[in-house]
């Protein structure tokens, strides 16, 4: 009869192991709140990540800004701080991509990958925890950052609620990014190979699109490649949602279509290389 009480006892004391999708999304809060709380140690990582877009901001608006003429308007700080934000917005959550290469690269080189394995949690969590904390760093610098857009000028034209959309659509951007990310850390040896593999791509991307000149002014043969760039659906998308839109808008497909082609776009990217990033993780780990 002892025996029995013993074992009960025992039996509610050992916790039931999650499995499937709980136990996936109880793994991934774990492994994004010990990203979460190292941002918060190293407040550094959130600074530096900060700096680079504002100044973007200050250059662009006040250097280039008076230079650089919309179609259907004149040269003026005003106008082109409008047309400007949106891409600076996307810039900016596509950017942090580089941070989270670096980032998987570094725990993959500090033997973090071997710890985890020896854990009774799902493969897929270590990265859905970062691309998680990715995305909640992400979202404070946007903020932060729409904050110093108002100082210089920007203006929301279409209310609140289609701004919260807009901003939805540069996180959902970001995310999908940061899955890429994380295919570069951990197809790279080194913190050092993963920022700059992280970025060097990320410069045509941004500058061939629409988020800093009008795609019309660029050459025939990239205009097509410009339009159907997922950054130029996102920033156009942000443009309508904003009530930002200076000049005409283009009639390519992508461009009067932008929602939805952002949002296809960024759930295309996230399914392609959350799979791949997942597969490399496994076979890394194996």
């Amino acid at each position: 009869m002892a025996t029995t009480t013993t074992e009960h006892a025992i039996g509610r004391a050992v916790p039931r192991r999650r499995t499937g999708l709980a136990a996936m999304l109880h793994d991934s809060w774990v492994v994004a709140r010990r990203n979460l709380r190292r941002m918060l140690r190293i407040p550094e990582i959130v600074v530096f990540g900060l700096l680079q877009p504002v100044m973007f901001v200050l250059l662009f608006s006040y250097v280039m800004g008076g230079a650089i003429q919309i179609p259907g308007t004149q040269a003026s700080h005003d106008a082109y701080i409008q047309f400007l934000m949106a891409g600076i917005f996307a810039q900016t959550v596509t950017f942090a991509t580089a941070g989270a290469s670096a980032g998987i690269a570094e725990d993959m080189t500090k033997g973090l990958v071997d710890r985890f394995r020896s854990l009774p949690m799902t493969r897929s969590a270590v990265l859905v925890g970062r691309t998680l904390a990715d995305l909640v760093q992400t979202a404070f610098i946007l903020l932060v950052l729409a904050l110093v857009a108002l100082l210089v000028g920007w203006r929301i034209h279409e209310g609140f609620w289609k701004a919260m959309a807009a901003f939805g659509l540069l996180l959902l951007l970001g995310y999908a990014f940061s899955w890429i990310g994380a295919l570069i850390g951990l197809s790279v040896r080194s913190p050092e190979a993963a920022t700059s593999a992280g970025l060097i791509w990320l410069f045509p991307l941004t500058f061939v699109s629409n988020a800093f000149v009008p795609i019309s002014s660029m050459p025939g043969w990239l205009q097509p490649i410009a339009y159907w760039n997922p950054f130029s659906a996102t920033v156009q998308a942000c443009r309508d949602l904003f009530g930002n839109q200076v000049g005409p808008v283009d009639d390519a497909w992508p461009m009067q279509h932008a929602v939805p082609v952002s949002i296809v776009w960024s759930l295309v990217i996230t399914a392609l290389f959350s799979w791949l990033s997942v597969r490399k993780y496994r076979s890394a780990a194996g």
